[in-house]
């Protein structure tokens, strides 16, 4: 539950960096949830090789791979992708 609190955080951080720059340079420069999504992702793919490196036996890391970096990179995708289809239909009403 602690990665996927880490990764959340993760997330927001360059939400709201890619946000704010936005604000401050009043233009749409960047997509904010793209910019928080390839945020986790780059902190993921750094977390999932430092575990790599750092264990010995094959299934502690398999196991720590899957639950501390592939879950909830898969969450948050699924959460993102899931309030991305609901902007769209609040956009273009029936």
């Amino acid at each position: 539950m602690g990665a996927l609190i880490f990764y959340t955080f993760i997330y927001f951080v360059g939400h709201f960096a890619a946000l704010g720059l936005n604000i401050i340079t009043n233009k749409k420069l960047l997509n904010h949830r793209l910019v928080g999504l390839i945020g986790v992702i780059l902190v993921a793919v750094m977390h999932g090789y430092k575990i790599i490196n750092s264990t010995g036996h094959d299934e502690d890391t398999l196991y720590a791979i899957s639950y501390f970096v592939v879950f909830p990179v898969v969450v948050i995708s699924a959460v993102l992708f899931y309030f991305g289809g609901k902007d769209k239909d609040d956009n273009n009403p029936k």
